[in-house]
């Protein structure tokens, strides 16, 4: 067994700065913003015995260029991948971690950000050699995006020291980790140019009339058919809040909820919710179910089928996708219970 403790930090430069923003009062998050958390993150990470840190390539040297000075008693490498500016570059990343050795990966991003992350771990679950490693994978995920509900915001010096406690194998009590509940999307392409099938979302999968695939704008509430939720917040921004001001739905519930929308006149309630970051539409439920794990929903078509704020998938007129909820994402480590948990052991300040 190895004795290298190795910590991967997978950036999205792009998070937190799409067109979404102009048209809400998000803030912009910055590529030097960025790389003060990167450079926080890798020095709570070796400051608790991380070896090995681990980041790739991107156009704007984000993470490469906070470790560039940065006095580490960790090595620090950069990984040369390929890029075609898309979520492909996310998923082509992690494959890289994975195949150095990492096991715990702090994210930086948001929701789509972790959906690409989740997106890559199970496509490489498929592989039977390489199933064992994704079971064993841990996710720290630190929002920087638009619309974030899987993300936390929490202090990354901390989240670094978890991070390397958890690829240490200190972090050995089960209550501090839960896997993450990811929403399973299958069913036949509408064409070959389609996105691909199986495909998998965190938050929401959302049906949308009258809409097209690649859109980036905010959705209009008067266009959604339909929302399955894994988490219904009532503190969160964007489809989860719709859910929450009814019946919250949390991380650690194992089911999700099913929200029929409609127009005025056949809502059971109405009512604003914030779809954007500063931004208020009214919404119009008529239904609201409970959905168990496993159970397959069906999203008809015509329309778009939009996973996690991204609009991936046309669905023609008579076609339908299915999309159930499983709790079978990588292992997420609540960052402040585990820290709660390693002053109870005097592990960080243990006795004379």
């Amino acid at each position: 067994m190895s004795d290298r403790v190795k910590v991967a930090i997978c950036v999205n430069p792009m998070s937190g700065r799409d067109v979404r923003r102009l048209a809400a009062l998000a803030t912009n998050m910055t590529h030097e913003a960025k790389r003060d958390i990167v450079a926080r993150i890798a020095a709570g990470a070796d400051a608790c015995g991380a070896t090995d840190i681990y980041v790739a390539r991107e156009p704007f040297r984000i993470a490469a260029a906070a470790l560039e000075h940065l006095t580490l008693d960790a090595r620090v490498h950069v990984l040369n991948n390929p890029i075609v500016n898309s979520a492909i570059d996310t998923e082509t990343n992690v494959l890289s971690f994975l195949r150095e050795g990492c096991r715990v990966i702090v994210s930086l991003g948001g929701d789509g950000t972790n959906r690409a992350i989740v997106r890559a771990l199970q496509k490489a679950a498929r592989d039977p050699a390489m199933a064992q490693q994704v079971a064993d994978v841990h996710l720290l995920a630190l929002s920087t995006g638009t619309n974030n509900v899987f993300p936390v915001l929490a202090e990354p010096t901390i989240a670094g020291m978890v991070a390397a406690l958890q690829a240490s194998g200190q972090l050995t009590e089960p209550a501090l980790k839960r896997r993450a509940k990811v929403l399973h999307v299958s069913g036949q392409r509408a064409s070959e140019k389609a996105h691909e099938l199986p495909d998998v979302g965190l938050i929401d999968a959302v049906l949308l009339r009258q809409d097209h695939v690649g859109n980036l704008l905010p959705f209009s509430a008067g266009l959604i058919d339909r929302i399955l939720l894994t988490r219904a917040e009532p503190a969160a921004i964007g489809m989860s809040p719709i859910g929450g001001l009814i019946e919250r739905v949390g991380e650690e519930h194992d089911h999700g909820l099913l929200l029929e929308l409609g127009t005025e006149a056949d809502a059971a309630r109405r009512f604003r919710a914030p779809l954007s970051p500063g931004s208020f539409q009214q919404v119009h439920v008529k239904n609201v179910t409970r959905i168990s794990f496993g159970v397959a929903v069906p999203f008809a078509g015509p329309g778009v089928l939009a996973l996690d704020g991204d609009r991936d998938h046309k669905l023609l007129d008579g076609s339908a996708l299915a999309v159930e909820i499983r709790r079978d994402g990588p292992w997420i480590i609540d960052i402040e219970a585990a820290m709660r948990w390693v002053a109870a052991q005097g592990m960080m300040a243990p006795s004379q």
